[in-house]
């Protein structure tokens, strides 16, 4: 393969629904490029890309593709994303290093769950989108309908480009107002372009009118060219194309039939033309802001935007030159960890399929094997400008969570080390051992990501794992103050044990006020690992406990804090004050002291106004119009409070607070409430006091699960 510059290059994602045909308008375009000399077909398990035994199972994508087709003198790198929203974070690194996204619509059932998730987020990330309309072919398909609810759904830049002559089994020709002639399909997917036919001519002629004006409006310049001449030139259309599409003030429809391969060349020379190149759009930025300009001579680095474990080869890096060039035998820094790495072998890939290249230069997409300390989201440089970081792709945050356990606890150790390899590949993927909880906490994007993760674990790995409901961090604290005196006495034969605790706890805030019953004479602040405060004072007098027994009782006092007296969980907030005590001059040692502390603490506590603290997460739901009812009083149900609403195109932002307790398996319930079509993410916001009747179920589950293991 010859060295692509960058103006030659092109970067696009096909995005959409599941089921819309991207992996089959894929293999379309590999094979219109003389990449591949067959097609293959989901059915037949056989597609360059979606080569994975779960996706050959399943029949739809589960991972991305990497994949390339060359066209018209261009090389297009093309990534199939899944369409699935457990499934974004691929479409996340998809967009991170694509400069245009083709939007495939199933002509079936027009605007669907996934066109309008992964809309949401190209608009999002400023991505560029063309529309492609596919499976004309099919008896349900509605093309009228289709434009309908893309220009109701998505604004009036939607633009036609093409238009079928007929849909369904009569599919077989596309009027292409911008090239003004009829595209006619023969079976083997051959076109033969033809004038448009008398009776389309008006309405071809109206739609480039239309498409005329909007690629006018993408430039000043464009526009007096049109109030004066009434008109565009071919190169004038063109850059008014290329302008509106990269400033996404202009979405061009464009109609094919993956299955019958109609359209997909066009579709391909439309890409080559139109779409922008790594130079044309927004450059890479530093995490520091500073622009890193795509050019072939400037300072070389390269950014790896996916991982992947590939049987016989292992780990795969696929990466986006973002500046110079990057060739065989070169040296460099990694930034994240300042390891050095050398690029052995490049390769432009096709799915599985590799094909070896000498250099790769800025804009292109390429991938390498067998680095040591490099994953997603590392940035490689040459050393002399080895600081240089990209910015990271900010994958979305989880949005479901379960307790992952081997069945046989022989595994376990396998387990925690097979999922953190996952979460390389798949960094949506979090894996997190909660010693609080005594879990192994698996987060995700939905039930169907883990559930996929947990085919992969037992398939693939040999471990059998379940699923189990993940305990819920609550923290406790107190409400008032209380006094407690506890002493500790073991006397079997020699030396015995004795400490007496006198304590006053009460809670702690940033303004509280002293006891002045006894005088403080010294204070240690802890900032606990779970959050909050512990407040130790020391305030005995006259030697009624020695000093050296102080580290001691504050070792029994923190032992409890890591589990709460009212339900295990951790105690956060409580400023402790020793004002007393007794000691003996032979049975007296830290262990009498520390079980003396823990016990007077464990009694003060439950007299003290003991609360349960539960964990709020804001969580923001982004729902159809039509579905707010529904959605909200299922929220209501979940104890939520609603903090506002606002308008997000044409759907509805609802924020809210919802206690954690309450978001068990909410992703698909939510699914279930609006058949997919919402969405939403959470992250953490506060504790607050669990509400009385809450508190009185968690303590009798509680004593029940103390019964139990006793």
């Amino acid at each position: 393969m010859k060295v692509y510059q960058t103006n030659e290059i092109k970067n696009i994602a096909l995005i959409g629904g599941a089921k819309a045909g991207k992996t089959t308008l894929a293999e379309c375009m590999l094979f219109e490029g003389g990449v591949i000399n067959r097609r293959g077909s989901v059915e037949d398990k056989n597609t360059v890309s979606d080569y994975r035994e779960i996706e050959l199972e399943r029949q739809n994508s589960v991972f991305s593709t990497v994949l390339y087709t060359e066209f018209a003198g261009k090389k297009i790198n093309i990534i199939d994303t899944p369409g699935f929203d457990d499934f974004i974070g691929e479409v996340f690194s998809a967009f991170k290093v694509c400069d245009a996204a083709v939007m495939v619509i199933n002509a079936q059932n027009a605007v669907e769950v996934g066109t309008e998730i992964t809309w949401r987020y190209a608009f999002r990330q400023n991505v560029p989108v063309i529309f492609a309309v596919n499976q004309l072919e099919h008896e349900k398909s509605n093309f009228d309908e289709n434009i309908r609810q893309l220009k109701n759904q998505f604004g009036a830049k939607v633009t036609l480009v093409q238009y079928p002559v007929s849909t369904g089994a009569g599919f077989d020709a596309i009027v292409d107002v911008l090239k003004m002639k009829m595209y006619k399909f023969a079976k083997d997917g051959k076109a033969e372009i033809l004038d448009i036919p008398a009776a389309e001519q008006e309405k071809a002629e109206e739609l480039q009118a239309t498409l005329i004006e909007a690629a006018a409006e993408s430039d000043e310049s464009l526009m007096e060219v049109f109030f004066d001449k009434g008109t565009l030139t071919e190169d004038e259309l063109y850059k008014g194309l290329k302008l509106g599409i990269t400033n996404r003030n202009l979405f061009p429809v464009l109609c094919t039939s993956s299955k019958l391969n109609y359209g997909v060349a066009r579709l391909l020379e439309f890409i080559a033309n139109s779409t922008p190149s790594p130079d044309d759009v927004a450059c890479a930025k530093t995490i520091e802001g500073v622009d890193i300009p795509c050019k072939v001579n400037g300072p070389t680095s390269a950014f790896v935007f996916k991982t992947s474990i590939e049987s016989h080869i292992g780990e795969v890096s696929y990466f986006k030159v973002l500046s110079g060039e990057v060739s065989e035998a070169m040296d460099m820094i990694n930034a994240s960890n300042g390891s050095k790495e050398r690029i052995s072998q490049i390769y432009v890939c096709a799915g599985k399929n590799r094909e070896k290249v000498a250099k790769v230069v800025a804009g292109d997409i390429a991938a390498t094997i067998k680095l040591k300390s490099t994953f997603t989201n590392n940035t490689l440089n040459l050393p002399k400008n080895a600081e240089v970081q990209a910015q990271k792709i900010e994958f979305p945050n989880p949005k479901y969570r379960a307790a992952v356990k081997a069945i046989n606890t022989a595994d376990d150790e396998k387990l925690g080390g097979l999922l953190n390899d996952m979460r390389r590949v798949d960094p949506t993927l979090i894996p997190e051992y909660s010693k609080e909880l005594r879990q192994l906490i698996l987060h995700g994007q939905g039930e169907l990501h883990l559930t996929i993760a947990k085919w992969q674990i037992e398939k693939l790995n040999k471990i059998d794992i379940e699923f189990l409901p993940p305990r819920i961090p609550y923290r406790e604290t107190i409400t008032k103050s209380a006094k407690s005196v506890y002493r500790h006495k073991k006397q079997s034969g020699g030396a015995g044990q004795f400490g007496e605790v006198h304590m006053l706890i009460q809670p702690y805030s940033d303004h509280m006020v002293e006891p002045t019953e006894f005088p403080i004479r010294g204070r240690e602040d802890h900032d606990l690992a779970w959050g909050g405060k512990l407040i130790f004072h020391n305030c005995i007098v006259g030697g009624a406990v020695d000093a050296r027994f102080m580290p001691a009782i504050l070792k029994g006092i923190m032992e409890k804090i890591e589990e709460g007296p009212l339900t295990g969980s951790y105690a956060r907030d409580i400023s402790v004050y020793i004002y007393d005590g007794k000691m003996h001059p032979v049975d007296s040692n830290e262990i009498s002291f520390k079980l003396a502390g823990r016990n007077a603490f464990r009694e003060a506590f439950k007299n003290a106004g003991p609360k349960i603290l539960e964990p709020i997460y804001e969580v923001e739901v982004i729902v159809p119009e039509d579905k707010m009812g529904d959605v909200m009083t299922d929220l209501q149900g979940r104890r939520a409070v609603i903090m506002g609403m606002s308008s997000e195109g044409t759907y509805q932002k609802i924020l809210t607070k919802v206690p954690l307790a309450e978001m068990n398996r909410y992703s698909t319930a939510l699914s279930s409430i609006t058949s997919g079509r919402a969405t939403y993410g959470m992250k953490f916001s506060e504790y607050t006091q669990v509400p009385g009747e809450v508190q009185l179920q968690l303590l009798k589950a509680y004593e029940e699960q103390e019964k139990d293991e006793d």
